[in-house]
């Protein structure tokens, strides 16, 4: 696999809570740091995910923001 979006962050699929339409992926990326995702349900049987599974969470935006309290 070969992208362009620079923010790659590889783990292993943690969580899958399915629900009519959607399923939110949780991948454990490393030291008790999780990143959540929603995708359709579809693609989650289409890529085959299933805990313990490795996968990515590709991050592509324009803008990241950083806000303090």
């Amino acid at each position: 696999m070969k992208l362009s979006a620079r923010n790659q962050l590889g783990g292993t699929i943690k969580r899958l809570v399915p629900g009519a339409v959607n399923t939110e992926v949780t991948l454990e990326i490393g030291n008790g740091v999780d990143v959540v995702a929603v995708i359709t349900s579809e693609s989650v049987e289409r890529l085959g995910l299933a805990i313990g599974k490795r996968a990515y969470a590709i991050v592509k935006a324009s803008d990241v923001l950083i806000a303090t309290d």
